[in-house]
């Protein structure tokens, strides 16, 4: 039997239990990995909190999309992206259903190998803001020596960009609160602070103008501010503002109402972005972490939006 947490109701962070499950064996093309760290995302706490509806079929809801850990055991045929998979093997899978729990289990091709310079916590904080970061690039298509706004830079999905649109040579302009400036100057980006005047501020630091922009808080201002400093708008995207572009342009990427998912592109970057958070060009911050039976505070915490970085559960 391994604990997991599960959501026996539509609510808030209350309806959070840890219950007894047995996973039983793997089957073809599956592993079981004992779960060292299980990343905990914003699109978690939407999926209970009936955002995405509220089928009482569904329930109770198994929480958790990506987790790093050591495979317990593998069955037939089980190959990772990276390879062939092994007892004992140090592993990242992202894509998975129930990673909030002791062990898990998971189709292979969910599998990439953990890079032996990263910890647990960073890497079961990787893939999923890794991912996204990747699909936002891959879509504005930032170039060496262009200029790239990032609105909320110093998130999980935003640092990631930065660092990865820096490492493509781009001049990356990220806003965020005055306190999370360091971290940005640090990963490559000139650090601005978002509000009023926000658009000057911008064209102060960028006199030549500004080639493309990301969005990943969804403000008003964020929308606003890259329509009138963009002039091609197919070169803006965003995560978070659903149902404030329409007509504009802005391509709408992600989980929410006529966005594209990017399924293929976000699977394809798994690999690299475990070579690249190994070799040190991709840095993973963790803000908090929590044992696997206080995921209702770390819930709590990612909701009040005071979440510096990744946080991560422990079981």
């Amino acid at each position: 039997m391994a604990k997991a947490v599960v959501a026996s109701a539509y609510g808030g962070p209350e309806v959070l239990q840890v219950k007894d499950l047995d996973l039983g064996n793997p089957g073809p093309g599956e592993v079981l990995i004992d779960v060292k760290a299980a990343g905990v995302n914003p699109v978690d706490l939407k999926l209970y909190s009936g955002a995405f509806g509220t089928d009482p079929s569904k329930l109770p809801l198994h929480l958790g999309m990506e987790v790093s850990g050591v495979i317990a055991a593998v069955g037939p045929d089980a190959e990772g992206i990276s390879g062939p998979l092994s007892v004992g093997d140090e592993v990242i899978a992202f894509r998975v259903k129930g990673g909030y729990a002791e062990q898990v289990l998971t189709s292979a091709s969910n599998v990439v190998t953990k890079p032996a310079t990263t910890s647990f916590e960073q890497a079961a904080g990787l893939m999923l803001v890794g991912a996204t970061a990747v699909h936002l690039l891959e879509t504005v298509h930032p170039v060496a020596g262009e200029t790239l706004l990032i609105h909320g830079g110093a998130g999980g999905v935003g640092l990631s960009a930065v660092q990865l649109a820096v490492q493509r040579g781009s001049t990356v302009i990220a806003t965020a609160s005055h306190r999370r400036h360091g971290v940005l100057t640090e990963s490559g980006a000139v650090p601005l602070l978002y509000g009023s005047g926000l658009a000057d501020r911008v064209r102060s630091l960028a006199p030549e103008g500004v080639d493309a922009a990301i969005d990943t808080v969804g403000t008003d201002e964020a929308i606003s501010v890259s329509l009138e400093l963009v002039s091609d708008q197919s070169r803006i995207a965003t995560i978070a503002g659903f149902g404030k572009t329409d007509g504009t342009g802005i391509r709408l990427l992600g989980n929410g109402p006529g966005a594209d998912p990017g399924t293929a592109i976000r699977d394809a970057a798994r690999v690299d972005l475990a070579r690249l958070a190994g070799d040190g060009s991709l840095r993973v911050e963790i803000d908090r972490t929590y044992p696997l039976d206080h995921a209702a505070d770390a819930h709590r915490y990612v909701q009040d939006g005071h979440a510096a970085g990744k946080v991560v559960l422990l079981p």
